[in-house]
């Protein structure tokens, strides 16, 4: 099976940082509460920040968020276990965008926990576009609006969903998995 395969809250923790330091900076640096929604997955929807305190958030937090994230519990066995089994996973992933640093980092995590996926796509803004192109079987992500926008296409779609976010409608191409194990029970009955 060809598996998709987000990094930022499905195989690094960094969204669980990410949350804890968005509300670090609007608590004591904005000194306000700007949030307007829970279940938005990327900070630029949760918060109501103007785009200059987006960039500073950006520029104080984000390589830090990334040198704090560590690997999602229970990925590094499963991952292994589907890879002794055959299956291939395909990296598709917004990350090194905003902080080009970022990528090198997730590299640097890999190369220490010996991961090596079989293809990488940095910087994608268009995952369903990488999806199709690479006929993907099925694709694990944890934005709900990517999920909603590969199943509107087709795609058989993971969402990792943390108990914060949108909770989407199941169908033949949504199933919600909140850890490693689902994953894992959900790509063996395949």
């Amino acid at each position: 099976m060809k598996i998709g395969i987000d990094l930022d809250g499905v195989v690094i923790d960094s969204e669980t940082t990410f949350r804890t330091y968005e509300e670090i900076f609007d608590t004591d640096t904005l000194k306000s509460n700007n949030l307007v929604n829970r279940e938005e997955p990327k900070f630029q929807a949760r918060y109501n920040w103007t785009e200059e305190q987006q960039k500073e958030f950006i520029d104080k937090y984000f390589l830090t968020i990334s040198k704090e994230s560590n690997l999602m519990s229970g990925f590094l066995r499963v991952y292994k276990l589907l890879k002794e089994q055959g299956h291939e996973f395909i990296v598709i992933t917004a990350r090194g965008g905003f902080v080009k640093e970022m990528k090198d980092d997730a590299i640097r995590l890999l190369n220490e926990n010996n991961i090596q996926f079989d293809k990488y796509y940095w910087h994608i803004d268009n995952k369903l576009e990488v999806c199709q192109k690479e006929k993907v079987d099925i694709m694990i992500d944890d934005d709900w609006k990517i999920v909603k926008k590969l199943s509107d296409n087709n795609i058989k779609t993971l969402y990792f969903r943390d108990t914060n976010l949108v909770k989407l409608e199941e169908s033949q191409y949504i199933k919600e998995v909140n850890n490693w194990g689902d994953i894992y029970r959900f790509i063996k009955k395949q």
